[in-house]
């Protein structure tokens, strides 16, 4: 199987049929693709990066203006011609050379079930030991070409600590992605990923040929054991950021046919293991992924971290520093969605709405606690306001965080006699707390995003009147809706009491009253 030539990326066409397509047809105009439809959320993010570093290495606009055209239209023979230009360097298993992310040379340790590069497999310890109770071992077992393929490049691009000598990836381990997509239905799977694209003007040329700067499979891998290197972004292309190899690997070939355990193709030749080695690439240093956002040290500039996903999932408590930046935690958008805001949305209009798509793991080191996803609104602000904009959308949402860990603290307080010395866990309070007040959130954002002049005082009195509301009838819902013999009125009456006595003293409670009085007295 050829990844440029042959048919293998699952995908949902304008009509409702499904098919494999290679990647040059998702320009194709007649009845064309709208979506992936691949077997596993983690694939159908990787095979989003997939297609859109394909596009970015060897089909990236000059400029704006070329962006736009081929926004609007492409020649899929064009396309075509440019991918065949590299097809050499993504044989998926090629006896006479390199394959598509797998080690340059021939790894003589023992064999691993191919299930294991699932990210969320449990480990050859914890299935020796009978502790896969909740993630089973065995569940997979042979795996198509297409699945294979998939599931080696989503652990290569999301590559957490896999043990000793086991590197993570160019973004470090689980790291956050966020795409920017179309908000509405009708937009082909094209201008999805060419939401996606970054100008050479803006970030590096195009390809002219497949060689190992940019694919590191082509070449003996930088060894970074005692007497080998590390890998720094002076060292390669720009461009590898997208092929990163942190672990060497290669796929055995497959043993007879039968049906696929990840996606259920049938009578199909089935891959069963792979042969892994430690000490591959070490990606060290001042990587930046065009794809993630990432947290800027003040004190140590030179190396930014990805922002990786968090317990509790993704809402809009993430909002700004997942569309713009936290100055406070020195949070920065994704480079694409900086240039985006900055070269395009103003472009395209408001009747092209587009929102950011963001998802990845939730890692304990080699551990896959959660897979979390989420949509969140892209919004055009006008310019003449826009720092007053993110200052004033920054404070909505510290007032949020802070209300609602004094609620978690005063349900707590209800909940046990020494709340400090209470352990369990108590992540449902803040979930609900989330859900509650997300929707008000996003109508005072487009609200304030539409405005011609920037009004917050309106919007500072009625957020803060939500949060009020949502505390208090989150902490009835919490803690009196157990046994009545097992309540304990007196202490409920006294967290109640102090969780309506607290909110208003919140920082950003009372930052947001002054906003309002403010506006009022100018009326």
């Amino acid at each position: 199987m050829n990844l440029i030539n042959d048919p293998w990326i699952p995908v949902i066409r304008k009509d409702g049929s499904r098919e494999r397509i290679a990647p040059w047809q998702v320009a194709e105009t007649e009845n064309p693709v709208i979506e992936i439809a691949a077997p596993r959320p983690d694939f159908q993010g990787a095979l989003y990066q997939f297609l859109i570093g394909l596009l970015q290495t060897t089909f990236a606009p000059a400029d704006d203006d070329e962006w736009f055209e081929l926004w609007q239209a492409i020649d899929v023979q064009v396309l075509q011609q440019a991918l065949v230009s590299f097809a050499a360097a993504f044989e998926w298993q090629n006896p006479d050379g390199p394959s598509f992310l797998q080690d340059y040379a021939t790894l003589e340790d023992a064999p691993k079930p191919l299930a294991a590069l699932l990210i969320e497999a449990p480990g050859g310890k914890t299935l020796k030991d009978n502790l896969d109770h909740f993630v089973k071992g065995g569940v997979v077992a042979g795996a198509c070409a297409p699945c294979s393929a998939t599931a080696l490049f989503t652990l290569q691009t999301n590559a957490p600590s896999g043990g000793v000598g086991h590197r993570v990836g160019v973004r470090g381990g689980g790291p956050l992605t966020t795409l920017l997509v179309p908000a509405h239905d009708k937009a082909t799977l094209w201008q999805k990923l060419w939401l996606n694209i970054r100008t050479e003007d803006n970030f590096v040329a195009k390809a002219q040929n497949p060689s190992s700067d940019i694919f590191p499979w082509l070449a003996p891998t930088r060894i970074s054991d005692k007497k080998g290197v590390a890998t720094l972004p002076d060292d390669v292309h720009a461009l590898q950021m997208y092929w990163g190899m942190p672990r060497r690997m290669q796929i055995e070939a497959p043993d007879g046919e039968g049906n696929c355990t990840l996606c259920g193709e049938k009578n199909t030749p089935l891959f069963y293991a792979y042969r892994t080695k430690n000490y591959g690439v070490d990606y060290n240093g001042p990587w930046v992924h065009s794809l993630t956002p990432y947290r800027f040290d003040p004190k140590n500039e030179k190396l930014p971290l990805s922002i990786k996903g968090q317990q509790g999932g993704l809402g809009y408590r993430h909002w700004l520093n997942l569309n713009w930046q936290d100055p406070e935690l020195g949070d920065h958008s994704a480079i694409v969605v900086r240039e985006f805001y900055r070269n395009k949305l103003s472009e395209l209009g408001n009747d092209f709405a587009v929102q950011l798509w963001a998802f990845g793991y939730d890692m304990d080191n080699m551990k896959a606690r959660c897979w979390y996803e989420s949509t969140l609104p892209v919004v055009a602000v006008n310019d003449d306001y826009r720092e007053q904009f993110l200052a004033f959308v920054a404070t909505l949402i510290n007032a949020a965080k802070d209300c609602m860990k004094e609620l978690r603290s005063q349900v707590k307080a209800a909940w046990f006699s020494r709340p400090k010395d209470a352990k369990g866990d108590t992540t449902m309070v803040d979930a609900s707390f989330w859900e509650a007040t997300e929707a008000e959130f996003y109508q005072h954002l487009r609200a304030l995003a539409d405005e011609t002049r920037f009004l917050p005082s309106t919007v500072a009195k009625q957020w803060r009147a939500t949060l009020v509301s949502h505390c208090i009838q989150l902490f009835d819902h919490w803690v009196l809706e157990g046994d009545a013999e097992d309540l304990d009125m007196k202490r409920i009456t006294k967290a109640r009491r102090d969780l309506v006595m607290r909110i208003p003293k919140i920082k950003a409670m009372k930052d947001l009253k002054q906003i309002a009085q403010a506006q009022e007295e100018v009326s």
